[in-house]
């Protein structure tokens, strides 16, 4: 049965990241429920091992960046927390099952790891597709400035004689003055 959970787990693992502070993090409620324990007893734990948290691992978030995240994710504004929540980087995660120490623990962070490495591709093949996109958008922009130059001589060649300003051809007679 607990195989099962974890599987479960596994396809929904991406939908928790979050991208906080130009890091991608999971909630420590989130986190908790993969593992298996409340919230609170997580939370207790990074507290007894504070030192193997520091910020690149962990951080709380701050009272505007959780009412935005409420509004974003539809979290109730109502009940349930009293304490801003904590963030937990690909790291924090490896770190926070290991303070835990459970086998499920453990288990789901193989997991979790795995989501971020395929988030990290996903992201690192966009760059490389907003690259490629960003080459053929200079190289469509150069050949649209050719045709136009081209499109304005086929015009000035199909432009009737009699509306060009006609000059005489020959020499002018001399005049005095």
């Amino acid at each position: 049965m607990a195989g099962k959970n974890i599987l479960v787990a596994t396809e929904n693992i991406e939908s928790k990241i979050l991208f906080i502070r130009g890091h991608k993090v999971m909630l420590d409620a989130d986190l908790a429920e993969l593992y298996g324990v409340e919230t609170g007893a997580l939370n207790r734990a990074v507290k007894r091992n504070n030192e193997r948290f520091p910020e690149d691992f962990m951080f709380q978030l701050t009272a505007e960046e959780f009412a935005n995240l409420k509004c974003q994710i539809g979290i109730s504004s109502w009940g349930g927390r009293r304490k801003l929540p904590y963030a937990f980087t690909e790291h924090g995660v490896i770190m926070a099952a290991s303070v835990l120490n459970s086998l499920r623990a453990i288990e789901i962070s193989v997991h979790v790891v795995r989501a971020f490495a395929h988030l990290r591709e996903l992201i690192s093949s966009h760059k490389e597709l907003s690259q490629k996109l960003n080459q053929l958008e200079r190289k469509v922009g150069a050949h649209d400035r050719a045709i136009a130059e081209l499109i304005n001589a086929i015009r000035e060649l199909m432009t009737p004689l009699e509306s060009k300003k006609k000059r005489s051809i020959g020499f002018a007679p001399w005049k005095e003055k």
